[in-house]
């Protein structure tokens, strides 16, 4: 294991690939109140690798194009190229559900689930940013029990 020190939540860290990565940059911390730790910019308005953190946790994102066709990114592709699907989405408990589905909306994210109460606890909603990830946002922390 490693001697770093980890100063953030967890050891997971979700990573994205978009056509528009600085929009969606601009837009993800707009939206959902993510900020900037590291971007790393490349040609023609791409951008390497970007990690973006909310609270103690992160996540990791670079233009589809970015790489000129590695392993990776021969992978791992933006939802419009698999026809809006996508296999997995993204979890992030938040302590106001509500405020934070307000805000999604002002930025004019796509609801999939309406922001409710879950009935094994906490509240939240499902939606999809500008270029089709989908996302789920509430204040259920599957890792605390009562």
């Amino acid at each position: 294991m490693s001697e770093k020190s980890n100063k953030l939540g967890g050891r997971v860290v979700p990573s994205f690939r978009y056509r528009d990565a600085p929009g969606a940059i601009a837009w993800l911390c707009r939206a959902f109140g993510f900020e900037e730790q590291l971007v790393v910019p490349g040609e023609n308005d791409t951008i390497v690798h970007a990690q973006l953190l909310l609270g103690n946790d992160m996540i990791m994102l670079g233009s589809s194009n970015s790489h000129g066709g590695n392993a990776y990114d021969k992978a791992v592709r933006p939802p419009d190229e698999l026809g809006g699907h996508v296999s997995g989405g993204t979890y992030i408990v938040v302590d106001d559900a509500d405020a934070h589905y307000a805000r999604s909306q002002a930025a004019g994210a796509e609801v999939l689930m309406e922001l409710e109460d879950a009935g094994y606890g906490g509240r939240g909603y499902s939606c999809r940013d500008p270029e089709g990830h989908v996302w789920s946002f509430g204040t259920y922390d599957p890792r605390v029990s009562d």
